[in-house]
């Protein structure tokens, strides 16, 4: 018995010590808490979503989720071969050039009106342990070291996914300012960012950045957390406006109006970038189901679409190239003005005619 009450105490101790490492972050406290607690948005101790947003189906339980991901075949959920992917030195590139360049799954590299936006950096670990996400084979080409100043850092929420302690510390001398919903400054801070130099937003709040360049934020379907503590600080997608461009940047979410609302605030979108992978029928409120996907598309009624969130880790149980035949389907049937770069490959953004090859075929 005495064995048995030892083991679990140190069980208990390993992992207090596990879950009080600096890269789970720390909820909001102090003058941070009582503006988190004075959104509208923030209700019954946590950030709620416009509408009611089960995490999980009624029809599958959080156990048989976690069976099915732990069980499901890898045959198909990750590629059999290295994906094509290219190289780009970030560091070379004219700072005039209007341009985009996807770095894998949610991460990727923006130059516009002469400054260089970096979205959603994950370069090391997308989960607390890092074997528990591996990134597929040759896709891991970026490191923090191959981008230049950033005079902005945004990130959509603070899912390991999406925000990487080991990342995003190693780019902190490098980083102008750092743009947040609500509540995830707090990790920022902690890191050892300083606090003036972060911009934390609630839905609807923008910020003219004096660059010729506004960023909004704008509502998503999602949640939030990194540890014990689930929906402390908000998700968020944005609107990048310069005077000729827009661009919208969707994080991650289950489909609601807020494609059509937001069309009617931003009419000619230049590009949508939409979340498209990791989706599950378990899990369908908070992350777009492949037919969603064109329907936010056409709804957004963008210039141009592209799509992120796959083709460097299998969250979901669906076929690792699922998401990409799926809305390039639907392109050919609705003229979704669907773009598809290889990861590192530089997308033009004032460049309408640019095309790309169905590399994942």
């Amino acid at each position: 018995m005495w064995i048995i009450l030892i083991s679990i105490v140190l069980i208990i101790l390993g992992i207090i010590l596990f879950m009080n490492q600096p890269k789970f972050g720390k909820t909001p406290r102090g003058e941070r808490l009582e503006r988190v607690k004075n959104s509208k948005n923030y209700k019954d101790g946590k950030f709620q979503n416009q509408i009611e947003t089960p995490q999980l189906t009624s029809d599958k339980s959080f156990v048989a989720s976690v069976y099915e991901f732990i069980f499901r075949d890898s045959k198909t959920v990750r590629p059999d071969k290295e994906l094509p992917v290219i190289k780009t030195n970030l560091h070379q590139l004219d700072k005039n050039k209007d341009l985009l360049i996807w770095l894998g799954h949610s991460s990727y590299f923006i130059q516009i009106e002469s400054k260089r936006i970096l979205v959603d950096p994950v370069f090391y670990s997308a989960a607390p342990l890092a074997f528990l996400n591996k990134p597929f084979s040759g896709v891991e080409i970026y490191k923090p070291e191959d981008i230049p100043h950033i005079d902005y850092l945004i990130i959509t929420h603070d899912h390991w996914d999406h925000l990487d302690y080991e990342t995003v510390l190693k780019l902190k001398e490098r980083t102008g300012k750092v743009i947040c919903g609500l509540g995830v400054g707090e990790h920022f801070e902690y890191w050892g960012f300083d606090k003036e130099k972060i911009i934390e937003m609630d839905w609807y709040e923008n910020v003219d950045t004096g660059d010729n360049l506004s960023v909004y934020c704008l509502p998503s379907r999602h949640f939030s957390g990194r540890g014990l503590s689930p929906n402390q600080s908000l998700w968020a997608s944005y609107m990048l406006e310069t005077l000729d461009q827009k661009i919208y940047i969707s994080g991650d979410g289950g489909y609601d109006n807020r494609f059509q609302e937001i069309s009617k605030q931003f009419p000619e979108i230049d590009l949508a970038i939409l979340e498209n992978g990791q989706y599950d029928n378990g899990w369908r409120y908070i992350h777009l189901m492949p037919e969603e996907v064109a329907k936010a598309a056409k709804e957004l009624n963008a210039k141009r679409l592209l799509t992120v969130h796959h083709s460097k880790y299998a969250l979901a149980n669906h076929p690792w190239n699922a998401p990409l035949k799926d809305i390039a389907e639907a392109n050919d049937k609705e003229s979704l003005h669907l773009i598809t770069p290889r990861i590192g490959e530089v997308v033009f953004l004032k460049d309408t005619t640019q095309t790309f090859q169905r590399w994942w075929e």
